[in-house]
């Protein structure tokens, strides 16, 4: 029976306002051109929120597992939060919901590495821009910016992806029917609109994750 290792202990706690609001830069890593957003999330949130906030903001479905690779300022080592695997298999994981963003973006100047779907590996690059106040009105997690649509799901990583693409501008690609049947009819590499995210409440998708 395989022995589990400890988790990392995770950065300690970080005083945080209810007022303040992270401010991420997320880029799809070796898109190009680049696939990425820029979200606001609030200070009390914990990395599985932040892992509900890409998904969405993305346009990933969740249905793969995910981790973030992320520097502990405290520890002074890195520090792997997702999915814990309770069979013992691999390198030990904290639990995403139980480990608070604000403690390693206020106190670390390194970008987090998001990955998600282990098979595709789609990486992602996590980087804090500023902490800023809450806009009166203003509902969180949003998106303010961002440009490039999301990848399809299960199209080989950002190399299958770069072939797909390819496909879809040549008309005479000998798959280019094929991959659009599988697509749905039509992808529009440029389709994304801040304005169309719909963040979905990480609470409820926590009860649909492994081990939940």
């Amino acid at each position: 029976m395989p022995v589990k290792s400890p988790a990392k202990k995770p950065a300690r706690p970080v005083r945080r306002s209810p007022k303040e609001v992270l401010q991420f830069f997320v880029v799809l890593a070796e898109s190009d051109p680049p696939v990425w957003r820029r979200i606001q999330v609030p200070a009390a949130y914990t990395f599985w929120d932040l892992h509900v906030a890409i998904q969405d903001a993305m346009g990933w479905s969740d249905c793969h597992l995910h981790e973030f690779r992320v520097w502990n300022p405290g520890e002074g080592d890195r520090v792997d939060i997702g999915i814990p695997d309770d069979q013992g298999y691999g390198p030990p994981v904290c639990a995403g919901w139980s480990v608070p963003v604000y403690p390693y973006a206020a106190e670390s100047e390194l970008p987090f590495n998001y990955t998600y779907d282990f098979g595709d590996g789609w990486r992602h690059i996590v980087a804090l821009e500023c902490v800023t106040l809450v806009e009166t009105g203003a509902k969180y997690p949003r998106c303010v910016g961002g440009s490039g649509k999301c990848p399809p799901e299960d199209c080989g990583g950002i190399h299958g992806y770069a072939e797909f693409l390819a496909a879809m501008r040549d008309t005479s690609h000998p798959d280019r029917e094929a991959l659009l049947e599988w697509i749905g009819g039509s992808y529009d590499p440029d389709d994304f609109d801040p304005r169309n995210v719909y963040f979905d409440d990480p609470k409820v998708r926590l009860k649909l994750a492994p081990g939940q």
